[in-house]
């Protein structure tokens, strides 16, 4: 979503967005936490479970990040 006539982004779909795009706002799933979990997974498969057997899993872990600097930052 963009505003302004500037056409400064304002919400983005990765907290990497708001981290380093000079976008205002994200909201998204820790992305640090899902790669851990992913560990666990081959973890389990290499020991021999079987990868149909295992549940599928979803984000559990959220992070709302707001880029203060960008809404500092004068609109004109």
């Amino acid at each position: 979503m963009t505003v302004g006539k500037n056409r400064i982004m304002i919400f983005g779909p990765n907290t990497a967005f708001a981290r380093s795009a000079n976008g205002l706002i994200s909201y998204g799933f820790d992305a640090l936490d899902q790669v851990q979990r992913a560990a666990g997974y081959v973890d389990r498969i290499l020991k021999g479970e079987k990868p149909t057997d295992l549940p599928v899993q979803t984000p559990t872990k959220y992070e709302l990040v707001i880029n203060l600097k960008t809404a500092k930052a004068p609109t004109r």
